[in-house]
C-alpha cells in the first residue's frame, strides 16, 4: 500500500458548516470547475448558455438540509470555503432561485437554485457523494463537463484528473504498525515525525506550518466563543433551540467536581458543533460534523490541564496522525461509513491529542485512539430532515467524554496489556461501512431520521 502523503491542511480545513461533504467539497468543487471553464475556447463559451449541476448519493438525500445548493451556487459565483463569508451563503440561502452573475470571461451566465438538481440517491459512480457539472449550450447538448467525488472531510476528486503531485514523505508509513516502526527507527516523538513529513510532502517551512496550526487552533477557539455567547434556534424547520451557553452556565454552579469538567466539555464540544450547524466557520476535524470534538478537547487542555499552546499544538499533530490513518485505510465520511467514521474517528483524534500532548509515547497514544474508536463501531450516520443537527450535535459531546474517558483508561494501562490495535479498530470500522445498508449512511432514511421524521 502506497505511504500516506496527506497534509494537515487536508485534514484541518477552515470553511463554512454544516458539512464538510456537503457544503466545503461541493463549494470546493464548483470553484475548480469555474476555473476550468474559463479556460475554454471563446467559441466554446460563446455557445454556452447554463449550467447545470446534478448531486448524486446523499448528496442527493440530505443536501438541501446540507445546504450544497448555495455551496454550489457560492462556488460558481467565485467563493472558496477559506473566503466565503457566512453572510454570503445566508443571502444565497434567503433567495436561492434570484439569478446571479457566473462570469466566465468570455461569457457571463445567469445561475439559480433552479440549475441544481436533485439526482438518484442510488447510482453506480464510485463514490457515494458525488456530483456533475456541466456547461450546456442552446440547445441543450454538453460543452463541457466534470465529474466530482466529494469523499468527506471537504476532500475532492475529479474523475479522470490525477491529483497535484506531492513530495515524498520522509517517514513513510501507511498503517500504526509501519507508524511505529518509523518511531522507533528515527527516535523521534510523533508530533516531530507527522511535522517533518508534512514538511517534505508541502514543501513548506516548518515554522510556516506551525503558523497554520495555530491558525487552526484560534479558529476553533473562536467558534467555542461564540457558540458559547449565541442563542436562539438554529436555522431550519427542526426549530432546533442551542444548549452550549446553558450547558456552561450550569457546569459553572456545579457542586460536583466531575459534573464541572464534563458540563464543559460538553458544552463547548454544543458550542463549535451548533456554530457548524448554523453554517458558520469552523474546521473540519476532520469533518464539519464532528467539528466539535477537537475545538472542546483543546479549550479542556488550556483550561483545565493548564497545557502550554506548543503541547497542545504537538497534541493537534498527533490527532493528525490517527485521521490520516483513517482517511488513508477506511473512511471519515458518513455517506461512506456511517456516523463512526466522523463522530468515532474525531473521537479517537482527539483522544491521541490528549495523551500525546500531556506527554504520553506511542503506546499510550494508539490504545487511547482505539479505545475511543471501538466504542463507536456500527455508529449510524441518521441526520434527522437531513439537518446536521439532531442527533449529530449531542453526539459531539458525547464523543468528546468518550475520548477523555479512552484516554484516561490508556494511561493507566500497563504498556502491551492491550488486545486490539489502532490498525484492526480502523479495519473493522471500514468492513462495517461497507455492511451497512445506505439508509444509514447519510441518507435520512434510517434510524432516528425516520424515527423522529416530523419533529
Amino acid at each position: 500500500m502506497s505511504a500516506i502523503d496527506l497534509s494537515v491542511f487536508d485534514l484541518f480545513k477552515i470553511g463554512p458548516g454544516p458539512s464538510s461533504s456537503h457544503t466545503i467539497g461541493p463549494m470546493r468543487a464548483a470553484c475548480d470547475f469555474l476555473r476550468a471553464a474559463r479556460a475554454l475556447p471563446p467559441d466554446v463559451l460563446a455557445r454556452a448558455a447554463r449550467v447545470e449541476v446534478r448531486l448524486f448519493g446523499s448528496l442527493s438525500a440530505t443536501g438541501r438540509g446540507h445546504g450544497t445548493t448555495r455551496a454550489v451556487l457560492a462556488g460558481l459565483l467565485g467563493r472558496t470555503p477559506e473566503s466565503c463569508p457566512p453572510a454570503f451563503l445566508e443571502e444565497i440561502g434567503a433567495d436561492p432561485r434570484a439569478g446571479r452573475v457566473m462570469d466566465l470571461g468570455a461569457a457571463r451566465l445567469e445561475i439559480s437554485a433552479d440549475d441544481v438538481l436533485y439526482d438518484r440517491i442510488v447510482h453506480d459512480f464510485p463514490c457515494a457523494n458525488t456530483l456533475t457539472i456541466g456547461l450546456l449550450g442552446r440547445d441543450g447538448a454538453s460543452l463541457f463537463a466534470r465529474e466530482y467525488a466529494s469523499p468527506g472531510g471537504g476532500f475532492i476528486q475529479v474523475r479522470g484528473e490525477p491529483p497535484a503531485p506531492r513530495g515524498t514523505p520522509v517517514h513513510p508509513y501507511a498503517s500504526m504498525r509501519e507508524l511505529r516502526l518509523r518511531l522507533t527507527e528515527s527516535g523521534l516523538p510523533l508530533h516531530r515525525l507527522i511535522l517533518e513529513n508534512e514538511t517534505a510532502v508541502t514543501g513548506a517551512d516548518e515554522a510556516d506550518v506551525l503558523a497554520g496550526l495555530d491558525t487552526i487552533l484560534r479558529v476553533m477557539d473562536e467558534a467555542v466563543t461564540a457558540g458559547l455567547a449565541a442563542e436562539g434556534a438554529l436555522p431550519g424547520p427542526i426549530g432546533l433551540q442551542r444548549k452550549a451557553r446553558h450547558l456552561f452556565e450550569r457546569s459553572q454552579v456545579a457542586r460536583r467536581s466531575h459534573e464541572n469538567i464534563i458540563g464543559r466539555m460538553c458544552a463547548y464540544a454544543f458550542a463549535a458543533a451548533e456554530e457548524n450547524a448554523a453554517g458558520h466557520i469552523i474546521v473540519t476535524a476532520p469533518t464539519c460534523g464532528s467539528a466539535g470534538i477537537i475545538p472542546a478537547i483543546a479549550r479542556t487542555m488550556r483550561l483545565r490541564l493548564d497545557l502550554p499552546e506548543a503541547a497542545i499544538r504537538e497534541g493537534l499533530l498527533a490527532a493528525a496522525a490517527v485521521g490520516f490513518l483513517a482517511k488513508h485505510n477506511a473512511t471519515i465520511a458518513g455517506a461512506e461509513g456511517g456516523c463512526q467514521a466522523e463522530i468515532g474517528v474525531a473521537s479517537a483524534m482527539g483522544a491521541a491529542m490528549l495523551a500525546h500532548a500531556t506527554g504520553h509515547g506511542p503506546d499510550v497514544v494508539e490504545n487511547a485512539a482505539e479505545t475511543a474508536l471501538e466504542q463507536h463501531l456500527g455508529m449510524t450516520c441518521d441526520p434527522v430532515g437531513g439537518y446536521v443537527q439532531i442527533p449529530c450535535i449531542e453526539r459531539n459531546a458525547m464523543s468528546v467524554v468518550k475520548a477523555y474517558t479512552a484516554f484516561v483508561i490508556a494511561s493507566d494501562v500497563q504498556p502491551g496489556k492491550y488486545k486490539v490495535g489502532l490498525d484492526q479498530a480502523i479495519a473493522t470500522m471500514r468492513d462495517t461501512g461497507r455492511d451497512m445498508d445506505c439508509r444509514y449512511k447519510e441518507t435520512a432514511q434510517g434510524g432516528l431520521a425516520a424515527v423522529v421524521a416530523n419533529c
